[in-house]
């Protein structure tokens, strides 16, 4: 039971930081440049709130880890090791005061970007090792070829990211560190996404083939329809019988000369056919 909460915690935490986190940059203080300060300057000043948010987007990641080795996906090895890289690093960036405010290039400063760094190295390097595992199995091939892509595009921004924060001094590094921010969530989401369909897709399957097998459809001869109910194209909702509505289906019947082909009519299986009661509004023609 528990294993099968990991999808949910694992989703639940990618979305509620990443909410967290653009609210907080959106309307963060009028002292930071969003352009040049980076999330850890952020978690030094904004009162907690960017520190929350990474230490539950690191959280979610390590929910993530333990949902898709419980599904047995191919991720032992480099791939785990990266991802936990990623968490823990997430989770030290939250837990150490990485800016001391007011104060410049300081030793927080540094553990900081080096945290980040260690971190945001994490979910390219594990994303770019699950390509080729993803492609050999079945359940994961699927979003092999999109996450070859958003690891390419992660890639990308961490070497831009390095430069800007070793040799570069710092320079536009909020701007930088946003956009690998955004490529390497939507990884984990891919992942996360694809580890709820994974676990609940087979019980949602088996869910509705049940619903749908309570549903067996009669057929009414047309000319006991009521006059009064047979236009040419009609959209027929099933019964609800014991809580089930059985689907929508449009029948399309001959009223020619009053009598048409039979109208499929849904009722429950096991429950009498209730008869159709004749319109006395107009007679019924026979040829």
């Amino acid at each position: 039971m528990v294993k099968r909460l990991f999808p949910v915690a694992a989703c639940g935490g990618i979305l509620i930081a990443s909410i967290s986190i653009v609210a907080v940059l959106v309307d963060g203080k009028a002292a930071l440049d969003p352009f040049a300060a980076s999330l850890t300057a952020y978690a030094a000043q904004d009162g907690g709130v960017i520190r929350w948010a990474l230490g539950t987007l690191g959280l979610a990641s390590l929910a993530l880890l333990a949902g898709m080795r419980a599904v047995r996906a191919p991720v032992d090895g480099w791939p785990a090791r990266f991802m936990g890289l990623w968490a823990w690093g997430l989770i030290a960036a939250a837990v150490v005061p990485a800016v001391a405010a007011g104060l410049g290039m300081t030793w927080g400063v540094g553990a900081g970007r080096f945290l980040s760094l260690a971190a945001f190295a994490g979910v390219p390097a594990a994303a770019a090792q699950m390509v080729g595992r993803f492609e050999g199995d079945e359940r994961w091939r699927g979003i092999a070829r999109p996450l070859e892509w958003l690891a390419l595009a992660a890639g990308l921004g961490l070497a831009a990211f390095t430069y800007v924060a070793l040799p570069g001094h710092g320079v536009m590094i909020g701007l930088v560190e946003r956009l690998l921010l955004v490529a390497e969530v939507a990884i984990l989401a891919l992942l996360a996404g694809q580890l709820l369909r994974i676990t609940y897709g087979p019980a949602v399957g088996a869910a509705v083939r049940n619903w749908s097998s309570g549903v067996s459809f009669a057929q009414i001869p047309a000319d006991q329809i009521p006059a009064d109910r047979a236009p040419a194209d009609r959209i027929l909702f099933g019964s609800v019988l014991f809580g089930r509505v059985s689907p929508i289906r449009t029948v399309r019947r001959s009223v020619s000369a009053g009598v048409g082909r039979p109208l499929a009519v849904p009722v429950r299986s096991g429950v009498p056919r209730r008869a159709v009661r004749q319109s006395r509004s107009r007679p019924r023609h026979r040829p």
